[in-house]
């Protein structure tokens, strides 16, 4: 499956008075894996940003002026992101600002392009109902490091997103999931290896220390106990 993790910047919160989209960041994923295949855009929006915008993101008007417009860039996003399913934090916002722009060039909405869209902030509030779900406050939960953030830019979001994503949905299937698995045949399996063979090794305290750490991530991550730690765990008597 094809994902795209995608993030904006822009010169206020209301395209409706006339704000425009100054960056646009994405990262894909591809079957839950990052490719490196990023799309990133500076987008001189013609206009100058608000202060409570200019101070989040910092893109100057002078640093803006020698970027391409929307117009120019348009086709190229979406070639990108046709077909993709499209995560957003707080979809409605970008959504809303690139719908926007592809009606002020008599194109069909943004959201017409793309395979559906999973909102991370909806969904960090089905899990932690109550709690602080800002992108900072994910990165915290999730020990995503985020201490190169000084200010928002649409493609560091994006890729900080895609990490939080990733930790959020992962589940029990986090364990193993980036190996490639080893295709062994049934008489492979019955052929005995000699004990001489065989090299034990003992776990040292760094590499125990990674396993229950891990496991620990595996119980957050269902909310309870993951199947390891359930069937090692001894049980107390009532």
């Amino acid at each position: 499956m094809r994902q795209i993790v995608l993030d904006t910047e822009t010169t206020g919160i209301n395209p409706k008075l006339g704000n425009r989209i100054i960056e646009i960041g994405c990262v894909e994923l591809n079957n839950r894996m990052l490719t490196g295949n990023n799309f990133h855009v500076y987008i001189n929006p013609e206009r100058d940003s608000e202060e409570g915008a200019l101070n989040v993101h910092g893109l100057t008007t002078e640093f803006l002026s020698d970027k391409p417009k929307f117009h120019q860039i348009v086709d190229d996003l979406r070639a990108y992101i046709q077909g993709a399913e499209v995560i957003i934090h707080n979809a409605p916002f970008d959504l809303g600002f690139l719908n926007h722009e592809f009606k002020l060039l008599n194109l069909p909405d943004f959201s017409s392009h793309i395979g559906g869209v999973i909102d991370t902030l909806v969904h960090a509030k089905e899990l932690h109902p109550g709690k602080r779900n800002s992108l900072d406050a994910l990165c915290d939960r999730y020990g995503v490091s985020n201490s190169h953030r000084k200010l928002h830019g649409a493609l560091l979001d994006a890729e900080l997103l895609a990490d939080v994503y990733l930790s959020m949905t992962r589940g029990q299937n986090s364990l193993g999931m980036d190996a490639e698995e080893e295709v062994v045949s049934g008489a492979e399996l019955l052929e005995p290896v000699p004990l001489a063979d065989i090299i034990f090794l003992p776990a040292t305290e760094d590499e125990l220390a990674a396993h229950a750490a891990t496991l620990a991530g595996l119980d957050k991550a269902v909310k309870g106990q993951c199947i390891w730690t359930a069937t090692t765990t001894p049980q107390v008597a009532a």
